[in-house]
């Protein structure tokens, strides 16, 4: 493939974190770097764990392929490989995968000279993982809280995992999570539709400027939060939906062992009811 034109501008050398000058390398327009190394090592050797416990389980449909994580009785030990230990081989590539990418991202950004904004964002998302696989189960004291790997089933574990607690609308962290949720696509929707309608004017008309769309929402609303205001709003709302949702799973169980919505006494039992 060509470089690009503004490729040899940003194509630099430094901003490694590890490997200084020897992994300062691309493969085409994509930047490897060590942790690009890393990242293929480690999906690599996941996917063939997941093919291998495919081959090994009753069932090539790609919809009920599963691997599950082991059972409860060996707490946080090793499992024996089809006992669960593909599972556990499994989470430590994904885990090794993920972070290995939020490192490039770093080291791409420092290339760049630009903030870390990426690299943040995608940690939280890496977050919300490891608090299902890694933070849940330990605190649980057993490797089998996890959820497994596969379409039906991990929905199965979803559903069951909500109906353990009752009503798992009534978590607060969850009704938190939900509502920055439906925020974020409101924002989103806003801040895409006002950018069509400013770029993309009826035939005839000019394109309009960033002033254009200010205006627009301060008659509309009273208020513009702004061109690089609305991305900092998306990115806030963004990464507290998955934040919360992160800890609406890690208080369950842990530290709340009742159906959620008893939870909500202290409300029924305020002073002012009485």
């Amino acid at each position: 493939m060509a470089m690009l034109s503004f490729e040899r501008k940003y194509r630099v050398r430094g901003g490694t974190l590890v490997g200084g000058g020897l992994f300062d390398f691309w493969v085409g327009p994509f930047y490897v770097g060590f942790f690009g190394v890393t990242t293929i090592i480690f999906t690599g050797v996941g996917v063939a764990m997941i093919l291998y416990g495919a081959a090994i389980g009753p069932t090539w449909n790609v919809w009920r392929i599963s691997i599950a994580p082991p059972d409860i009785k060996y707490g946080l030990a090793l499992a024996p490989l089809k006992d669960g230990g593909l599972w556990q081989i499994i989470t430590f590539c994904a885990i090794g995968a993920f972070v290995s990418w939020a490192l490039r991202e770093v080291e791409i950004a420092r290339k760049l000279g630009i903030g870390l904004h990426v690299p943040f964002a995608f940690s939280v998302a890496i977050f919300a993982y490891v608090s299902l696989v890694v933070i849940r189960p330990v605190l649980m004291g057993a490797w089998g809280y996890g959820f497994p790997y596969g379409i039906l089933s991990h929905l199965d574990w979803v559903s069951n995992t909500g109906y353990q607690y009752l009503h798992f609308h009534y978590n607060p962290a969850h009704m938190l999570a939900v509502s920055f949720f439906f925020t974020t696509a409101l924002a989103l929707s806003l801040h895409g539709s006002l950018v069509l309608s400013a770029a993309n004017p009826a035939p005839g008309n000019t394109v309009r400027t960033t002033e254009y769309e200010d205006t627009f929402f301060r008659d509309a609303i009273g208020y513009s939060i702004g061109t690089l205001g609305i991305h900092r709003l998306g990115l806030f709302l963004a990464l507290s939906a998955v934040f919360w949702s992160a800890v609406c799973i890690i208080i369950s169980g842990p530290f709340w062992t009742r159906g959620w919505p008893e939870w909500w006494d202290w409300w029924l039992n305020l002073p002012v009811w009485r």
